[in-house]
């Protein structure tokens, strides 16, 4: 491959990434209240109906409710 066609194919990646990045941009301005949309599952409306939550906030509850256990009997090493 010679330089002049990585140059031309480097070139349309470039333009085609731009023109990706301005039709998000003109769909967030032209939107009421335009902004992108959150990707984090516990601000996800849907998935909150659903009872999907992430990790971090199953762990977060799960520690808040962990109480420690003591075993009696067990032997000291």
């Amino acid at each position: 491959m010679n330089t002049s066609t990585f140059f031309t194919i480097l070139g349309l990646a470039i333009a085609l990434c731009a023109i990706a990045f301005v039709a998000m941009a003109i769909r967030i301005l032209i939107k009421k209240k335009g902004k992108f949309p959150s990707l984090h599952i516990s601000k996800n409306k849907e998935m909150r109906e659903r009872g999907i939550t992430c990790a971090s906030s199953t762990m977060k509850k799960d520690e808040s409710n962990y109480k420690a256990v003591n075993i009696k009997g067990r032997a000291e090493d």
